[in-house]
């Protein structure tokens, strides 16, 4: 239940904001309240309203701004401070990465006990804006309106966009989203056009019914563009009427696919997918390597900035040639299959099946023949067993989700001890969890924070720990 604000506390006036928090809010000081701010820069001088008070913090947002900090910037995008993405635009790009190294050296010295002299500067983004190889479009029948709307016909509450935060049930129509490349913007408003001229229902995601469920555009560096039209209660030949339509509209594509999805959540992991026109995935390159993405694999989403990722993992790892490697949480084996060629053999485990699967297809693509690939929990295949089978590894590479590594693991890790430990994160929290229990017996070496997605508060950040007396 939340704590009731007294009417002559909930404004505060002339606040000045002093940092910026982990998931990317304005932070200020007032008396003994810690206030978290959205909207907010390091710098500003602000009229705050109260939004939400525990014992300790309140959250709030900014009502006037009485002075702008030399941070601050115009954002670029007409749909900021509505949509929840892109949250930092409102801030000069330089200053970002400064704040995004901030949180990563805090939460390493803060919660690991790490000594960060070793961490170098963070990596920009090569490109700020149309970096993202795939986004999730939502259609609704309940678009979210803005102040300066007039009174709208039912038709027109119609929109295919993202979700507004905090209102699972409203999405903000967008006309042009910086996050990805064209046709991506052509393809999401022709569709919507289309839909809406011919009738087509939008989904009703309270009421859970609407033919028009989501709308996912995957682009890769190699040009190739795949679009999944994802229905959930579609009247007889509107899959055929929509489908038709976007290949007749957009001959270019290299796949066009759909899904029939009609349970509650949205994932498509657990769906049978339909192809429409061409082949049911397309390929990302890098250096020579062509790596297969389906509808439900996992890429990196910002192509470009995931090679430089990878390559410095790579250089941590500084493999010769003969070592055994161990990729955890090695996804659809991209790591693995980019640093095959400098080891002697690379073992990778991951919990999906379907991405072990594409990460075997990625190795035979590439013709390379020193991978092993198994799926399952972590923590149940990296047994001494599987040890024992396969080897101790010389160089382990780990990149798990943002809950970081199973207890269970990290001291599998120890117990194993490799000479090197490659560990890439991206959750500077748990990473910096995980670092205080390895640091029994490594060394962290270097640090490296790479900025994957700009104008957001989140970044990678890759470490290399080596064994203490090798």
């Amino acid at each position: 239940m939340r704590r009731r604000i007294p009417q002559e506390k909930k404004f505060i006036s002339d606040v000045r904001i002093i940092d910026i928090a982990e998931e990317g809010k304005g932070v200020a000081k007032q008396d003994e309240l810690v206030l978290f701010i959205e909207g907010a820069v390091p710098g500003d001088v602000a009229d705050v309203e109260l939004m939400r008070k525990k014992k300790n913090f309140a959250e709030g947002r900014v009502t006037a701004l009485k002075q702008a900090s030399e941070y601050r910037i115009d954002p670029f995008c007409p749909h900021f401070g509505t949509c929840g993405g892109c949250k930092w635009q409102h801030m000069d790009y330089q200053a970002q990465l400064h704040f995004k190294q901030q949180s990563v050296d805090n939460a390493l010295k803060r919660l690991g006990k790490v000594d960060t002299s070793a961490m170098e500067p963070i990596l920009a983004s090569g490109q700020t804006e149309y970096y993202r190889n795939k986004l999730e479009f939502t259609f609704s029948n309940k678009r979210w309106l803005t102040s300066v709307d007039e009174e709208v016909k039912p038709e027109d509450l119609n929109a295919l966009g993202f979700h507004v935060p905090g209102r699972f049930d409203k999405i903000l129509d967008i006309d042009h989203c910086y996050l990805q490349q064209d046709p991506s913007n052509t393809i999401r408003n022709k569709v919507r056009d289309f839909a809406v001229g011919e009738g087509i229902s939008f989904y009703d995601l309270r009421a859970h019914e609407g033919a028009l469920r989501n709308l996912i555009i995957r682009t890769s560096s190699t040009g190739e563009v795949m679009v999944i039209v994802v229905f959930a209660y579609p009247e007889e030949g509107q899959v055929e009427s929509l489908m038709d339509y976007i290949n007749q509209n957009f001959p270019e594509l290299t796949s066009l696919l759909y899904i029939i999805n009609q349970k509650r959540n949205d994932t498509i992991f657990d769906q049978d997918i339909h192809t429409y026109k061409g082949r049911d995935f397309i390929y990302e390159e890098m250096e020579g390597l062509k790596f297969k993405v389906g509808p439900k694999s996992f890429y990196q989403t910002n192509s470009r900035q995931a090679y430089e990722l990878y390559k410095i993992t790579r250089d941590f790892a500084d493999l010769k040639g003969n070592e055994l490697v161990y990729d955890l949480y090695t996804g659809a084996g991209t790591i693995a299959n980019f640093v095959a060629k400098s080891a002697k053999e690379v073992v990778g485990v991951e919990y999906v099946p379907s991405a072990i699967e594409d990460a075997k297809i990625n190795s035979e693509i590439n013709g390379i023949s020193n991978t092993k690939f198994y799926a399952g929990d972590m923590k149940d295949v990296l047994t001494a067993d599987f040890i024992d089978e396969h080897g101790k590894p010389d160089v382990v590479i780990t990149d798990p989700p943002r809950a970081g590594m199973h207890e269970d693991v990290v001291k599998r890790i120890l117990e194993m001890e490799a000479a090197k430990v490659v560990y890439v994160s991206c959750n500077a929290a748990t990473q910096a969890r995980d670092l205080a229990l390895l640091q029994e017996k490594y060394d962290v070496v270097r640090i490296k924070p790479v900025d994957m997605f700009p104008h957001t508060q989140h970044v990678e950040n890759v470490v290399l720990l080596a064994l203490k007396g090798s």
